[in-house]
């Protein structure tokens, strides 16, 4: 099966028409058997349209169950996903209060408190992926934040 954008070259409707193959649209329009829904007129054409290409094989697809692996650009979020990311972005901020930006210097300061070098603190901070592991490797309870924090005096 495969489908054409027509276009009326009278009245200018556009439609759609299923054809069992690019022949058969061939040959019946030769025949005058392909007419505008809209006007009647058999003097129809394939319009222009954007060709339907298949996906790549190293893209990603949706699960089995319809949950996405990742969300494309553009693609507006369901109403929940939305009102669960806006309540979690308000207790990270609330979280945040309460805690000390120490930048760069977060694995060595996370590691003096746990050590006893410094008195305990909320701090936050940046670290690499290797200095969390090692941190975590420690026994030093660390964990991302789920959305990116702009340091004092670089937020807009």
């Amino acid at each position: 099966m495969i489908v054409y954008d027509l276009e009326c070259r009278v009245g200018k409707h556009r439609f759609e028409g299923w054809f069992g193959s690019s022949d058969d649209f061939d040959r019946q329009q030769a025949q005058g058997l392909v007419s505008c829904p809209e006007c009647g007129s058999s003097d129809v054409g394939k319009a222009l349209m954007a060709p339907h290409l298949g996906r790549k094989g190293n893209q990603l697809r949706p699960s089995p169950g319809g949950d996405r692996q990742a969300m494309s650009k553009g693609a507006p979020l369901p109403p929940e996903a939305v009102q669960m990311m806006q309540k979690l972005a308000a207790l990270q901020a609330e979280a945040l209060k309460e805690s000390r930006w120490v930048g760069d210097s977060f694995a060595d300061d996370a590691r003096a408190m746990h050590y006893g070098e410094r008195d305990l603190e909320s701090i936050h901070g940046q670290a690499t992926l290797q200095e969390a592991k090692e941190l975590l490797e420690e026994g030093i309870s660390v964990a991302p934040l789920p959305f990116p924090v702009a340091p004092p005096g670089k937020a807009n």
